[in-house]
């Protein structure tokens, strides 16, 4: 695991290993200034110079085997000591003009140096002691001349190294900080999202295995298609099959919510119309709807709190078969919320939407409106919905779905698709089989998306007699 002191510790390498190439290279370019300020020992200064980036390039050399502070230790100490010697062997012209090499040293080193300040204090309380023991030994200014000409600069300029480097230092680590500290948050991020999306990629697992195999389907209703596209993982909206006693009862159900809340309530949806079909042996829409919002009020409902509002939407189809259950002969339908598409031909024509409780649209295509009310939710319980029932013949056609497909936003303008530009595709779509009908469904809603977001789960059922 990563460090702040690691980090740093990277930083100031690459900044120590510049600073001691500056020395090695640069420091004896200055003999340049040397001959131009000081002529007749600018030969001495050079050897001088010489020996102080030998020994700035050796510690580069054994840098991995000496502390990473040392690298740029050793070069600025080392010039340090190298312009006090000069400062105390020159004039007072040469003496000003030089306070700008010891200015440059101090900048630079503040510049490029990373270490904690005691390096710092060393490095100005060494030079301060140099400066004074040679001046003292050899210089021939006094110490006012020492002062007005460069000292007082030189000083102020060393102690604004120190701060310079702190500061530098500090903030430097901080920033290092905070970056670990980021990438450890988005690390911890990153393997709580992983458990989290490996446990719902185990629930949807869980989901599709209580949804009903498309061969169980296919063994009754011969010509279907389910459209199934959740929104997220798992799903909200679910499809109930179940086969008994000469009845295939199929349903579109779109429960509260989306994601995991809402696949919560679809496998409690699912376990009840189970208990109540397959156990109760309830085969009418109305009575199966209505136990099924007494069941969601009761799981929902704690004594003493006020009713919950998770529930769904559901259109419940109830097939009557033929001799040797081969074709049906009657559908029933219940609605909590979602409506029957049923398509006929010549159906608005000759009546037959009046006559069996349909909405005409056009087209040969009723509405079946079914009960407005939810199951659950602020349904109250006990209430009863209520069922309609039509006689199949050959090539009627049905469509249940839950409100993704209707209530999806795209188009130019960013708009629902609506419930009647949905009918005007089925219609539209008549003549082709239900798998290629299917296809035509997906292939509209993705251009209609387009590069936008899915925005609710998805589920339109048809089925063609």
């Amino acid at each position: 695991m990563q460090t702040w002191e690691g980090e740093l510790k990277k930083v100031a390498t690459k900044y120590h290993i510049i600073a001691a190439w500056l020395a090695g290279v640069l420091d004896p370019l200055w003999a340049l200034s040397d001959y131009s300020v000081i002529p007749d020992r600018w030969q001495e200064f050079f050897v001088i110079r010489l020996v102080v980036a030998g020994l700035s390039l050796l510690g580069l050399a054994f840098r991995k085997r000496i502390p990473v502070e040392m690298v740029a230790f050793i070069p600025v100490l080392a010039i340090s000591l190298q312009n006090a010697y000069m400062y105390s062997v020159m004039d007072a012209l040469a003496f000003q003009k030089h306070t700008f090499a010891y200015v440059a040293l101090f900048i630079g080193a503040g510049m490029v140096v990373f270490w904690k300040p005691i390096y710092s204090f060393i490095i100005v309380g060494l030079s301060i002691s140099a400066n004074a023991l040679f001046i003292y030994l050899w210089s021939p200014l006094t110490m006012e001349q020492i002062m007005v000409d460069g000292g007082l600069l030189t000083f102020t300029v060393a102690i604004f190294m120190i701060l310079l480097i702190q500061t530098r230092f500090n903030l430097t680590k901080k920033e290092i900080v905070a970056r670990l500290a980021l990438a450890e948050s988005k690390e911890i991020i990153e393997e709580k999202n992983k458990d989290i999306t490996d446990s719902i990629n185990y629930a949807k697992n869980i989901q599709e295995a209580i949804l009903p195999n498309f061969s169980e389907i296919d063994d009754v209703l011969k010509d279907h298609f389910v459209f199934f596209k959740p929104k997220d993982i798992v799903s909200g909206d679910f499809y109930w099959f179940a086969n008994k006693g000469g009845h295939a009862f199929i349903a579109a159900c779109d429960c509260t919510g989306h994601g995991v809340p809402g696949a919560f309530v679809s496998m409690i949806g699912n376990n009840l119309l189970n208990q109540i079909v397959l156990e109760k042996d309830e085969n009418d829409t109305a009575k199966i709807l209505t136990s099924l919002n007494d069941g969601v009020k009761r799981v929902f409902t704690r004594e003493g709190s006020q009713d919950a509002q998770d529930g769904m939407d559901m259109a419940l189809l109830d097939f009557t078969l033929g001799d040797n259950h081969a074709i049906p002969t009657n559908v029933q339908y219940s609605g909590a919320g979602n409506p029957l598409l049923f398509i006929r031909e010549g159906m608005v024509s000759s009546g037959m939407a009046e006559k069996n409780g349909f909405k005409p649209h056009e087209d040969d295509m009723g509405i079946w409106g079914g009960d407005r009310t939810p199951i659950g939710g602020s349904t109250e319980e006990g209430y009863e919905f209520r069922s309609d029932s039509i006689d199949l013949e050959e090539g009627d056609t049905m469509y249940i779905f839950s409100d993704g497909y209707p209530d999806q936003f795209g188009g130019e303008k960013g708009k629902k698709f609506m419930i009647k530009r949905m009918k005007d595709l089925i219609l539209s779509i008549q003549s082709e089989n239900m798998v290629r009908q299917k296809e035509l469904l997906e292939q509209a809603l993705a251009e209609w998306i387009g590069d936008g977001d899915q925005v609710d789960d998805i589920l339109v059922i048809g089925i063609r007699v």
